[in-house]
């Protein structure tokens, strides 16, 4: 076979029918933790697989996410003390949205990673911050980009895009690419959004609630 061949045959589809996303491949793993969370959550464990030959991957309930990961994280026999990422994929085609953990455990030296399917009539989910404080900004990024909502999140709202973003969720599948409204009218918004709305490095405080940015008043007639 050329080298080329490939390029030839051109892009190989990334359908979820084509890969091993949905978990069907139970039992191929021996990592540790698939038997463990088998053995303690039974029919809440709905898959396992073992992706570019190390990584071990687990389908679990999203009902009963949090009850399994506050159980990943403190158990002595896991210890998954590391929450190194919070993400979301969109296959489209009207499938699940899946919400991602990856996670590790310094103790044990291994990692796992979690995935929950949400149908798309109910994108939410337990928020895992009191579990792993570093979820914080990962769980409002899939919030603004996905469009999950993370109960119980301490301040969840849009990190990337405006707060005023009216376009939808530009991650999911059926997000146009020039988004949802016309150049015109994008400019329009662009063109009105208050620029002032900004963080200084002397507003911003440590710790307590979630600030808001207070609009900057005009100065009077006369000053500077």
């Amino acid at each position: 076979m050329g080298g080329l061949d490939a390029v030839e045959r051109g892009p190989l589809p990334s359908d979820a029918s084509a890969t091993s996303d949905s978990g069907s491949a139970a039992g191929e793993s021996d990592h540790p933790s698939v038997a463990a969370l088998r053995a303690k959550f039974g029919d809440a464990i709905q898959g396992d697989t073992v992706h570019a030959g190390d990584q071990t991957v687990v389908w679990i309930d999203p009902a009963r996410s949090l009850e399994i990961l506050t159980w990943l994280k403190d158990d002595p026999g896991q210890k998954y003390d590391m929450m190194s990422d919070v993400t979301g994929v969109d296959y489209g085609g009207g499938r699940p949205v899946e919400v991602v953990y990856q996670m590790f455990s310094t103790t044990h030296k291994r990692a796992l990673r979690i995935r929950c399917k949400l149908p798309l009539d109910a994108l939410e989910i337990d928020s895992v911050v009191g579990l792993w404080v570093g979820a914080n900004w990962l769980e409002r990024e899939v919030y603004d980009l996905f469009g999950v909502t993370f109960k119980g999140h301490p301040d969840l709202r849009r990190i990337l895009m405006p707060q005023d973003y009216a376009e939808g969720h530009p991650l999911r599948k059926d997000f146009p690419l020039r988004g949802r409204f016309s150049r015109a009218e994008q400019t329009r918004r662009a063109l009105a959004q208050d620029v002032e709305r900004f963080y200084g490095p002397e507003e911003l405080v440590e710790g307590g609630a979630p600030q808001q940015v207070a609009a900057r008043s005009e100065p009077a007639e006369g000053e500077g």
